[in-house]
């Protein structure tokens, strides 16, 4: 029984405490951050340095949509004029996909 309650409170606190990102993910931080974070917040916290730029930890439905890896892949653009358009390599944008899945913020309920 105590190994038992041992296991699960080390995998309760390693989930919450820290997340671990596996290597697809990680690459996925590193290319946003690269890309994206001078206008986006792109981890768990912080504010979005550009007014307008969402943070992406609140994209939520939009990355279940099964089509964003590939607008990525095609060339995403927006109505913002000072987005500039980048084109993923598939490989990129499911990682990206991935990295932004794992950072979505629960939804409060009222």
């Amino acid at each position: 029984m105590n190994k038992v309650c041992l296991a699960l409170l080390m995998m309760g606190a390693w989930s919450t405490a820290s997340y671990a990102l596996d290597h697809e993910q990680r690459r996925g931080r590193i290319m946003l951050e690269t890309l994206c974070a001078r206008c986006h917040a792109v981890g768990r916290t912080g504010q979005s340095p550009h007014t307008e730029a969402p943070p992406f930890r609140t994209f939520g439905e939009k990355l279940y949509d099964n089509d964003l890896g590939q607008r990525l892949q095609d060339g995403l653009t927006t109505i913002h004029p000072d987005m500039p358009t980048f084109h993923f390599k598939r490989r990129d944008a499911e990682a990206a996909v991935n990295y932004l899945k794992s950072i979505q913020q629960k939804k409060q309920s009222k």
